[in-house]
């Protein structure tokens, strides 16, 4: 069960640019780049982001249908900034399962439990 789209919108528009500041620098906290689907046009959402085997696993706190999450399984490639480093990462794969969690440090996965967060976008990166 996504957090609500409201919660996003405020989000979008008050905690993103807060959250720019030290994203991509202190991890969980990544930046995802990525293109519009019909602009081209580059974006920067500030994301958690947590290594897994292969690349990284990010839970979809909102769900799948947000627009960062389509552009990226549109175009099969993105950006990530993670710990000052800008890894490229490919073969987005959404899933839906509680094998995903084991990857996740224990409170996330208790406060993703919480939130009902069942979504998750596996990527794989080269120096994964």
């Amino acid at each position: 069960m996504p957090l609500p789209s409201r919660l996003a919108r405020f989000n979008r528009r008050v905690t993103n640019p807060v959250a720019r500041r030290f994203a991509g620098r202190v991890p969980p906290f990544a930046i995802v780049v990525h293109r519009g689907r019909t602009s081209g046009k580059e974006y920067r959402t500030p994301i958690m982001a947590f290594c897994s085997p292969g690349g990284f696993a990010i839970a979809l706190t909102y769900g799948p249908e947000t627009d960062w999450v389509r552009n990226i399984t549109a175009a099969g490639t993105a950006g990530l900034i993670y710990r000052r480093q800008q890894v490229p990462i490919s073969e987005p794969e959404l899933v839906h399962t509680e094998d995903v969690r084991r990857l996740l440090p224990a409170p996330v996965r208790f406060v993703l439990r919480l939130a009902r967060v069942d979504d998750f976008l596996l990527v794989r990166s080269p120096d994964g």
